[in-house]
């Protein structure tokens, strides 16, 4: 198997097994160290950045509200991993030379122009409604993805199914040119 593809990024079936075996290691990491079994995934550390936030003006409101006393507000090592996406992300495509700011990608510009403010808008609003529905289903993509696939989990093949649907209906929706 080869670990790049013809135009230098990497085999997908490489990256794939690699994540494999990050969610295994997580697994066996987590019990061994923390005693209690944890999983991959992203929403709940945005979640916690919010409180994270929210203390550093609404302290009160933070301990009291039973939504962060539930998920608590801390930097644990799923933060650290979301960071760490973020940061490799970077370094790999510095490393590689693909590194480029576009503040509005060529598909939106091409739909709906090129206005930074309309595409922070729509970025932002989608965020919005992307974590209520991660919420919602009591995990992001990525958890449902690779932790419960991982598990053999019903439940995440069902909301695996639902977050791609509805994500290629509402790219279809908005990308879709118009037919005259």
């Amino acid at each position: 198997m080869k670990l790049k593809t013809a135009d230098g990024g990497w085999n997908p079936y490489f990256a794939g097994a690699l994540i494999g075996l990050l969610a295994i290691a997580s697994v066996l990491a987590t019990t061994t160290l923390l005693g209690k079994t944890s999983y991959l995934g992203a929403s709940t550390t945005f979640v916690r950045a919010a409180g994270l936030l929210e203390r550093s003006v609404a302290a009160d409101h933070v301990a009291e509200n039973d939504y962060f006393t539930k998920e608590k507000v801390r930097i644990d090592w799923q933060f650290m991993l979301v960071a760490g996406i973020f940061i490799g992300a970077l370094l790999s495509s510095k490393s590689d030379k693909s590194f480029k700011l576009e503040p509005v990608p060529p598909i939106w510009k091409d739909r709906f122009g090129s206005s930074i403010y309309k595409r922070a808008a729509g970025a932002f609003i989608g965020g919005i409604i992307a974590m209520i529905g991660a919420r919602m289903a009591d995990g992001c993509p990525s958890g449902h993805g690779l932790s419960g696939m991982m598990q053999l989990s019903m439940s995440s093949l069902v909301a695996l199914a639902l977050f791609f649907g509805s994500g290629m209906i509402a790219a279809n929706l908005i990308y879709a040119r118009r037919r005259k």
